[in-house]
């Protein structure tokens, strides 16, 4: 089993930056591709940026805004979301993705509003 924790999700104004952090526990060791997810209101969940076997990919609507990271020593993964825009509001969520199985992992999610 694999734990997945997000915060820092809020509100703020286009333009402004928000940090989302995910928290991993459990059989982490086992997992080989994390990310964020988000899903707007009533719009299907979508891939927001990934770690994918060595890789990291983004969606294009979010290329040279945000960047995912992660520090493995604190068992914490990253998204910096700059230079926010209103279609970015959505509730993100933290993903994890386990071969041996497979089994897929969810965070519970957390708010990300944009106000024009």
């Amino acid at each position: 089993q694999v734990q997945l924790v997000e915060s820092g999700g809020g509100l703020v104004q286009a333009g402004g930056s928000l940090r989302l952090s995910c928290v991993y526990s459990g059989n982490i060791f086992s997992i080989n591709v994390m990310g964020w997810y988000r899903r707007a209101p009533g719009k299907q969940r979508e891939l927001v940026a990934i770690f994918n076997i060595g890789s990291i990919n983004y969606a294009d609507s979010v290329k040279g805004r945000f960047t995912i990271s992660r520090d493995n020593a604190k068992n914490t993964m990253i998204l910096q979301m700059n230079s926010l825009k209103p279609e970015d509001t959505a509730v993100y969520y933290c993903y994890a993705y386990q071969p041996m199985g497979p089994k897929t992992y969810w965070g519970q999610g957390t708010q990300v509003t944009v106000s024009s």
